[in-house]
């Protein structure tokens, strides 16, 4: 440590030690997520030489004020000491620790330890209880507490009055120790060296259902191109099938240069529509409208009667341009480009998008690339979106989401950014470090027991817990996953089931709810993928499962249990493709076990095993078991019941536990 002579007051007197501060997300490299009213328990290993009584508290205040905020930690095991916090506006919120040697309870400690020897004269530990009383009596009157200065010197004059042994009796009464422990000496305390950014965000955050459709196609009418003023009915179907989020595709003009045609041709037709992915034509790009949907102020009017409708619309963010983009005219500076000068074009061998231009993050002009793209960002964050699904955020720099999302939210912290990168698990746990409030992940492909609940444990228990918050999709315009290729109703309702509620977020891409089952051969993508045509549908096709959609989501818009994120535990169920979780409200008033029958051609029948006393059941008590989706009830006992789901009829059980 250098020269003693060197070391401050704080070095000098820092005798507790308080180490591994917990949680931080690298060592405080990042901040720590929450949203308003989410539980954070807060612990550190906190201890000191000696035999002293310590006192520790956790300390917070929103970034930027003075004002501080205290509470208590108890002691653990071990010298682990925690407690928990809840925060009930979104911000900014800086957390730390002090602790110290608490001399009043290390004396009354003491004091009581002399008490069983043999000991007879006490009149040394009665002084040395008079000067600490009266030292907090000094404390007390020079805050201005006069009522505590002067019941703590009443308390002093009983102590030189009082037998040594009544002395415990009368210290440990609740009055006595709650007035010393408002005027404590803590001129020795010892403050942690680290700290935890906590960021606290909107409850938006960690509860959503999304819903995404091509505007181009809400009607569903052959060879007709939608319009916003068109989607009121889409919307509208959404929110009655319990969404509180619609996502829209890029809905930018799309260029003519390279047009993909249907199912991802390189040579189109000319009344093929093209990706919506790539953005700009001569009607502009990514601050513009493709005049097929209509106008900016018909947007506008649809983002609005969306939201009178509890409805937000999320935009996609793609950072896509075509070859007829303003930008390619205006600063070619900013594109990749081969040794003959020419504009490079996207790939992802084997996959070609000529009809698309990346930007090149590292051109020698990139501030002005950087802050244009911050620009965009704002302008349709004044037109009032709130929510942005990020396109391959994993093919840009971290540090430039990083520094475009932190200026974002210093305009709007309440601004959403939904991260879709399908790709290295470290990257897409960065992205959500460095600041996106959602993420997609390989949900879509975890499918046995097994996997989901590694998958689930490992996102919502380990350490990426406190910074990635999981969204659930089953499905997506560029992803119909094998096991719904051909697959029955219930492999849909199955796979809805696990994603709304393995998570607090979900989403699916219109056509789940009809069953939309046929790929591209040997593809993982769908037959006339609507990401290149107008797609035809009866929204209410014979078959379709939206009842089962709806009573799905008002089931999770009911029961706090089901609108928190880390709260779950699989129970043991004897069938290899049975799974059984439960989660619970923060209060444990609210309890749903959910169990899912995971073949979806075949009736399974399997004992399920609960962990009763966890579940706050004891002895021989009886509970009832509600499922929410077919509204039937079951009286149960033991911790051993038998589960049995035919998919064809009952995939799926979501209860609501109630203990007798």
């Amino acid at each position: 440590m250098g020269s003693l002579k060197k070391l401050n007051a704080q070095e000098r007197h820092a005798s507790v030690v308080i180490s591994n501060l917990s949680p931080r997300v690298e060592d405080g490299r990042y901040p720590t997520k929450r949203v308003a009213g989410e539980v954070l328990p807060v612990s550190a290993d906190i201890f000191k030489d000696g035999h002293d009584v310590l006192i520790a508290m956790v300390q917070w205040k929103k970034a930027g004020k003075k004002k501080i905020h205290e509470r208590a930690l108890e002691p653990y095991e071990n010298d682990r000491w925690g407690t928990q916090l809840t925060f009930p506006k979104t911000g900014k919120i800086e957390i730390s620790i002090e602790a110290w040697a608490d001399d009043f309870l290390t004396w009354l400690h003491d004091f009581d330890r002399r008490l069983t020897g043999d000991q007879e004269d006490f009149s040394t530990e009665i002084e040395e209880g008079r000067v600490i009383l009266n030292n907090a009596a000094i404390r007390a009157a020079g805050a201005r507490a006069s009522e505590d200065a002067d019941a703590i010197e009443d308390l002093t004059t009983r102590l030189m009055k009082t037998p040594a042994k009544e002395v415990p009796e009368m210290m440990h009464a609740p009055a006595v120790l709650e007035l010393l422990a408002r005027w404590p000496d803590r001129s020795l305390a010892t403050r942690s060296e680290d700290s935890i950014e906590l960021v606290v965000e909107t409850p938006l955050s960690s509860f959503s259902s999304w819903y995404e459709f091509f505007p181009r196609c809400a009607e569903g009418i052959e060879g007709k191109h939608s319009k916003f003023r068109d989607c009121l009915p889409r919307i509208e179907d959404a929110k009655a099938m319990g969404f509180d989020i619609v996502y829209f595709p890029p809905i930018h003009p799309i260029g003519v240069s390279h047009r993909k045609g249907k199912n991802n041709t390189v040579t189109c037709e000319p009344d093929d529509v093209g990706s919506p992915w790539a953005i700009g034509s001569k009607e502009g790009g990514h601050r513009s409208v493709d005049p097929n949907l209509g106008t900016i102020d018909d947007f506008v009017w649809l983002l609005e009667e969306a939201r009178d409708r509890g409805i937000e619309i999320a935009l996609d963010f793609a950072l896509n341009c075509s070859p007829d983009h303003p930008y390619v005219r205006n600063h070619p500076e900013w594109f990749y480009h081969r040794p003959d000068g020419s504009i490079k074009y996207a790939e992802n061998p084997p996959k070609k998008y000529q009809d698309i231009y990346p930007l090149n993050f590292h051109c020698d002009e990139w501030t002005d690339l950087w802050e244009e793209i911050c620009d965009v960002v704002l302008f349709w964050v004044k037109k009032g979106v709130r929510l942005f699904r990020v396109d391959n955020p994993h093919t840009k720099p971290v540090a430039f989401w990083e520094w475009l999302i932190a200026r974002i939210h210093e305009v709007d912290p309440t601004v959403i950014f939904l991260s879709e990168a399908f790709t290295r698990p470290k990257m897409m746990q960065t992205l959500a470090k460095a600041g996106f409030t959602q993420s997609y992940t390989y949900f879509t492909w975890r499918e046995t027991k097994e996997e989901l609940t590694e998958y689930v444990t490992e996102l919502t228990k380990g350490h990426m817990r406190d910074y990635y918050r999981a969204n659930f999709w089953p499905n997506t315009p560029d992803i119909l996953p094998y096991h719904l290729q051909g697959a029955p109703p219930s492999a849909f309702k199955i796979r809805a089931a696990l994603a709304a509620t393995l998570s607090s977020s979900w989403g699916m891409y219109s056509g789940y709810e009809l069953c939309e089952n046929k790929p591209l051969p040997g593809r993982e993508e769908y037959l006339d993928s609507e990401k290149y045509q107008l797609k035809t549908r009866d929204w209410d096709a014979p078959g379709n499962i939206k009842e089962f959609i709806s009573r799905l989501n008002r089931v999770r818009n009911e029961n706090p249990a089901l609108q928190s994120y880390a709260n779950i535990e699989f129970v043991p169920a004897d069938h290899s493709e049975m799974l059984a979780y439960y989660k619970w409200s923060d209060d444990r008033s609210n309890l749903i076990l959910v169990v899912v029958n995971l073949n979806p051609h075949q009736r399974i029948e399997s004992n399920i095993h609960l962990p009763l006393e966890a579940l706050g059941i004891f002895g021989n008590q009886e509970f009832t078991v509600t499922d929410l989706i077919y509204e039937e009830s079951y009286a149960w006992r033991e911790s051993t019941n038998f589960v049995a789901l035919d998919p064809r009829t009952k995939p799926v059980h979501v209860f609501l536990v109630e203990k007798g």
